[in-house]
């Protein structure tokens, strides 16, 4: 399946994309081959939207100061949610 149309989209893009194929699969009006289509499209958005998660995270830092009061940058460490 040729799933360029989905290289250069952004984040909230890809995933309103999603969204829309979601709705269409619980909505059971597509064929078989299109909802396969559909699925196989989904799971490569699922996949780039977690890749472009990932990616943004990795990016996310913090500028904090040491000891000599100089600024140092921090990988950002998310609080835990439980």
């Amino acid at each position: 399946m040729d799933f360029s149309k989905y290289e250069n989209m952004k984040f909230e893009e890809a995933l309103r994309e999603l969204e829309t194929i979601v709705s269409k699969l619980e909505n059971q009006t597509a064929q078989l081959d299109e909802s396969l289509e559909l699925y196989e499209s989904g799971i490569y958005l699922v996949k780039k939207c977690n890749k472009m998660l990932n990616d943004a995270e990795q990016k996310v830092s913090i500028l904090s100061r040491d000891e000599d009061n100089s600024v140092v940058l921090k990988d950002f460490v998310p609080e835990s949610t439980n």
